[in-house]
């Protein structure tokens, strides 16, 4: 009786096991796609010098960029025009300086490479599956950025402008399957947004991004003074 007994609740057991599934998705392009680009554009402006545009009026023409990415290579070089001091133009009309975006290449290259047996078939014989003893997944990023500033007025070319060369990568090692073991700069610029303690010190990328706020002009009666009778007296004319 008793080996019926657990004959019946093995048989419940199997009847109530259910199992749990996850729905996921993922955006048309990957994240290590966007970051590759992105790294790359951003290491491409850090070498271009800004500060020529200090106090002036800039138009960024971006009718000869097309790229992919476009909207964030133009912020960035804005970005870089306001932190050296330069003011955005709106319009052509009220800029001082127009400067012209262009992209020579900004994307990225994919590679895959093992150390193994590569699959063998032998028709009516037999076949051999592929065997990866040491496998590499290779992305590689690049941005290709030129830059040309002349006069809005005159249209007198500022400098020589020119281009601005960079790369990123991401690699991917696995060994007998497993991994994978990453490094690259897309790595390292993840690396270096992630506290990795308390009161970390300093970080490239910063979690929190903070701004000044903007200069407020003096109230209209700063200069005056307010007399015990009610009346409103001119700082310079008490001096």
């Amino acid at each position: 009786m008793s080996r019926v007994h657990a004959l019946v609740v093995c048989a419940g057991v199997l009847v109530l096991c259910g199992c749990t599934s996850t729905s996921t998705s993922n955006t048309a392009r990957s994240a290590t796609e966007q970051m590759l680009v992105s790294n790359a554009v951003d290491q491409s402006l850090s070498k271009v010098d800004f500060q020529a545009f200090a106090h002036r009026k800039v138009f960024v023409e971006d009718k000869y960029l097309d790229c992919v990415d476009k909207n964030y290579v133009l912020s960035s070089v804005r970005h870089h025009v306001l932190m050296q001091g330069g003011r955005i133009a709106p319009k052509v009309d009220e800029a001082d300086v127009i400067l012209e975006v262009r992209s020579g290449a900004i994307g990225t290259n994919s590679s895959n490479s093992f150390l193994g047996i590569p699959a063998i078939t032998i028709p009516g014989m037999f076949s051999v599956p592929e065997i990866k003893l040491v496998n590499r997944v290779s992305q590689v990023g690049m941005a290709k950025i030129g830059l040309v500033a002349y006069d809005a007025k005159s249209h007198d070319v500022l400098g020589d402008g020119g281009m601005s060369l960079a790369k990123s990568d991401e690699n991917n090692w696995y060994v007998f399957g497993v991994g994978p073991w990453q490094h690259g700069t897309v790595k390292k610029e993840v690396d270096r947004g992630q506290p990795r303690y308390s009161n970390q010190p300093w970080i490239e990328v910063p979690p929190q991004v903070a701004f000044a706020a903007p200069l407020k002009a003096p109230p209209a009666d700063e200069d005056k003074v307010r007399l015990t009778s009610g009346q409103d007296e001119d700082k310079k004319s008490l001096k």
